[in-house]
């Protein structure tokens, strides 16, 4: 549906395996922008909508990079932007245009709001009948929650995952990231590629719906599935795992070090390196779920044997006799040593302001890999391009 013109290319040629898809991107905040940049990394051209304020993370600093939020700018890679008023008969008019000519909508305003200015997916659907129409919600468009706002911090309360995160002796806390955001973000970029590989089939479009509750719930997993299949309600442990022992940091002579026995190999092989071989055969340790059920009375004695070195040198001896472990580390420290496992972290991006890095794609491919052709857009950068485009 994208002409030539619209599309990005590489030196190399194909900028991705999406190249030819245009998506019409009505998101903002971060977990459809975070779906987007995803999609975009792949080739698809992503048309970034955006009100005359903006995203709102444009202004979410510090921190900043040359004025600009870091938050806005590490989730808008690879887009164009477009300033739209849904309040202007023109500017709607833009909009509906740049719909009909689009494989992908996203959007993550509260249910009904686009209804009015007859964005919604039944009017779309109704433009475009080959359109993939992705909605992120807070609660659902259905639900008794639907007119509620849909923030990440709202739902880790909701869902539970506070309640497992934290001391038991101290209040519950949030995690670190929003961590539901991210999840509905990429649940929703399965959806679209679901729907579109549909569409080879049948050529008509659908509605792509991803509520940040229902990936919350999803994402709880085995806590979800441990009161769904047996009742039990997950309590908040701390860094304790609910299942293995240990799974969790225990202190070192200096620093703490995160100590895994997945299984009872692993558990041997932890204390044949911690020179105490015979706890493996202790009737009490035997096995994981013994060593789970009896913690108390074994975690005192790991870490009176761990006493004896630092973390640092533990990671690397318990490392070498294939024992699960880890240094806790800042993020920069995480991405020193992820640049030392030889991973890349970090892509050198190209933008209006100069070489610009940031963090990759996380998804490699052999023959078609993500690729970097521009960095977040300034508001409207692309407004005079995208306009002489969708009149021509």
């Amino acid at each position: 549906m994208i002409d030539r013109s619209m599309a990005d290319h590489t030196e190399q040629g194909k900028a991705g395996p999406l190249e030819g898809l245009l998506i019409a991107d009505f998101s903002r905040i971060l977990a459809g922008p975070y779906a987007t940049m995803l999609l975009a990394d792949l080739g698809a051209t992503v048309v970034k909508v955006e009100g005359p304020k903006g995203d709102d993370t444009r202004t979410w600093m510090p921190p900043e990079h040359d004025g600009v939020a870091t938050y806005y700018t590490s989730v808008n890679r690879n887009k164009r932007s477009i300033v739209l008023d849904l309040k202007d008969p023109v500017d709607l008019e833009l909009a509906k245009t740049l719909i009909q000519r689009s494989d992908v909508m996203i959007e993550n305003f509260k249910p009904g709001q686009l209804k009015r200015f007859g964005l919604d997916f039944d009017t779309a659907a109704g433009i475009n009948p080959h359109l993939i129409y992705a909605s992120i919600t807070g609660f659902g468009d259905k639900s008794v929650g639907a007119t509620m706002m849909g923030y990440d911090l709202m739902v880790q309360a909701m869902s539970g995952l506070m309640s497992l995160t934290g001391s038991p002796d101290d209040v519950a806390y949030r995690a670190g990231i929003s961590v539901f955001d991210i999840m509905a973000g990429m649940h929703a970029t399965i959806g679209i590629l679901a729907a579109l590989q549909e569409r080879h089939q049948s050529g008509k479009g659908q509605h792509v719906d991803v509520s940040l509750m229902a990936s919350a719930l999803s994402g709880l997993a085995n806590h979800t599935g441990a009161y769904v299949l047996a009742g039990v309600v997950p309590y908040r442990m701390g860094n304790a795992h609910p299942s293995l022992f240990p799974y969790e940091p225990l202190p070192t002579k200096t620093g703490d070090l995160v100590v895994i026995a997945g299984n009872d190999s692993q558990f041997r092989a932890l204390t044949e390196a911690l020179g105490a071989p015979q706890l493996a055969d202790d009737p009490d340790f035997a096995r994981n779920e013994l060593r789970t059920m009896h913690r108390e009375r074994l975690r005192p004695i790991l870490v009176e044997l761990l006493q004896a070195k630092s973390a640092e040198e533990w990671f690397e001896v318990l490392t070498a006799a294939n024992v699960p472990c880890a240094p806790i580390a800042t993020v920069d420290q995480g991405l020193n040593l992820a640049a030392s496992f030889g991973l890349e972290p970090t892509v050198v991006v190209p933008t209006q302001r100069g070489p610009m890095e940031m963090i990759r794609n996380p998804i490699g491919l052999s023959r078609t890999p993500p690729s970097y052709r521009r960095g977040s857009p300034a508001l409207g950068e692309h407004s005079e391009e995208i306009r002489a485009w969708l009149t021509q």
